[in-house]
Order: structure tokens, then C-alpha cells, then sequence
């Protein structure tokens, strides 16, 4: 719910403290309507040209809610729960949140914990806000600087999502700590040629590290492996609901799939966890 998380958020205009009272207002007359579905918009700018169209967004619901990631969630999840084990009233921001799943499975292993979830996507927001009662969603370019207050996160969470890292240590406790989830060169690789999924780059791990130095210390890493079972609706949202569906037509994904029967696949990802310098 948004009002669980309105005092960890700040205007995106000038920065300062904001109250809820029907819309989001700050003391400088920045005012921003809160949407019927929960959210709030924060996007000063022009949405960003990525983010993810409601057809994208309904994919991707579709996917997670068919369990296919769970071994993965279920991992980040208790990575999250560790991390933060002694704050009484954890505040986790999920920056490009995406429908909430994982953020929801996140606040799950945590009695007391709040989530802001963060997209520049609308239309993820509309469902991060009813993905769990204790998340608070507003939409914004995680690229540039997040509309929240300086040192109040316990936890950053980023799972297939752009970094800021700058922006990341800026939001968190000195204390706290950052989970970043991305998908290993072997990731989904069976569907990659046929299916027109993009590859994952093999120095990615390395690009990671390098983009996060200045701010945080690597302090655990752990990778998650799991076998899947695809049938051709799930290949069509797995495309769908990520980077690979600016990228293949719909004739062209109909063409590329297999037959009806399941296909094998392989989810392979890497939790690293950080704690800010």
C-alpha cells in the first residue's frame, strides 16, 4: 500500500519530503495523482522509449505465476531474508520491480518488512501495487535519480533489471545491503537460436562488478541452475515478456516454435549480494 512507504519517498521536482492526502503533494506545490489501481506516477520525463508495453508485462505475469523461476524466487528470497534479519521494519526497494512477484515473495520471509516497487512501466505498477498489502509502487526511470530519500532502504533488490548504482548506494542504510539477479551466458541458452531469445553476454559478471565498484563490496555469490519443462505458450511469453520482444515480430516468433509437445530448457542465473563501501 502506497501509505506504508510515502515517508521513504521524495518529489521527483525539488526533491523534497511528500505527503499523501488524496494525491502525492510536497510543501513546494508538486502535486501527483495517485491512480485508481495504487500507484503513483513520478516520471518527470518522458517515458523511457524501454519500458515494458502491457503485453509485455501481462507475459511475464503469466510466466511467474506458472512457477516456472520459483527455485529462483524461493533462493532470492531467502538471500533477502538473511541479509536483513535483525531490522525490525525492513524497507526493500525494488528497483525495476516489473508485476511484483519478486518483491512479493521477498516480503513474505519478512514479518514486518515494506517494499517499494519502482518501474518505469505503468503498467508493471498497476500490478506491483496488488502484488502484496505491504508494497507501495510508483513509476520512474530507474536510470536517473529514484524519487526516494537518501539512506532509508535496509535492502535494494534488482532481478533482470538496469543497475544505478550510484543511486542504489545513495538509498540505502549504511547498514544495508543490495541482491542483484542476472542470467548466467547459459540461461534459457536451448531457446536462444530457435526461438530468437537474445543471448546473455558471458562477461556479464565482470561488467557487473565493474559497474558497482565505486560503491559496494562483492560480499556472497551464489548460482541457481534449475531444469524447465516449455510448452509452446510459455516459449511465447518467455519472448514476450523481456528485451527479445523488441526484437521478434509475431510471424516470426509462430514460425521459429517447436512442435506442441514440451520442450527442455534450462534457467540459470547468479545471486550476487553486496554490501555499500
Amino acid at each position: 500500500m502506497l501509505a506504508d512507504v510515502v515517508d521513504a519517498l521524495r518529489c521527483p521536482a525539488c526533491d523534497g519530503q511528500v505527503h499523501l492526502n488524496g494525491s502525492l503533494r510536497c510543501a513546494n506545490g508538486h502535486s501527483f495523482d495517485v491512480a485508481r489501481q495504487g500507484y503513483v506516477n513520478l516520471q518527470t520525463g518522458k517515458t523511457p522509449a524501454t519500458a515494458d508495453t502491457n503485453d509485455m508485462v501481462a507475459a511475464r505475469a503469466e510466466f511467474l505465476a506458472a512457477g516456472h523461476y520459483d527455485e529462483i524466487v524461493n533462493a532470492v528470497a531467502q538471500t533477502a531474508a538473511e541479509l536483513v534479519s535483525t531490522a525490525p521494519t525492513p524497507l526493500v526497494v525494488d528497483a525495476g520491480a516489473g508485476t511484483g512477484y519478486w518483491l512479493a515473495a521477498v516480503l513474505d520471509r519478512m514479518s514486518g518488512g515494506r517494499g517499494l516497487a519502482l518501474d518505469s512501466s505503468k503498467y508493471a505498477a498497476r500490478r506491483a501495487a496488488r502484488a502484496h498489502r505491504r508494497i507501495g509502487a510508483a513509476v520512474c526511470d530507474t536510470w536517473h535519480r529514484l524519487p526516494v530519500a537518501s539512506g532509508v532502504a535496509s535492502l535494494v533488490l534488482n532481478v533482470f533489471a538496469p543497475r544505478n548504482g550510484d543511486e542504489f548506494a545513495r538509498v540505502l542504510r549504511p547498514d544495508g545491503a543490495l541482491i542483484v539477479v542476472t542470467p548466467t551466458s547459459d540461461h534459457l541458452g536451448e531457446l536462444v537460436a530457435g526461438c530468437g531469445l537474445l543471448a546473455v553476454d558471458d562477461r556479464k559478471d565482470a561488467r557487473l562488478e565493474r559497474s558497482l565498484a565505486e560503491h559496494f563490496t562483492l560480499i556472497g555469490r551464489r548460482a541457481v541452475t534449475t531444469p524447465l519443462r516449455l510448452t509452446p505458450d510459455d516459449i511465447r511469453r518467455l519472448v514476450r515478456m523481456g528485451p527479445s520482444a523488441w526484437h521478434v515480430t509475431e510471424a516470426e516468433l509462430e514460425g521459429r516454435l517447436p512442435a506442441p509437445a514440451a520442450v527442455s530448457a534450462t534457467a540459470a542465473v547468479t545471486i550476487s549480494t553486496y554490501h555499500p563501501s
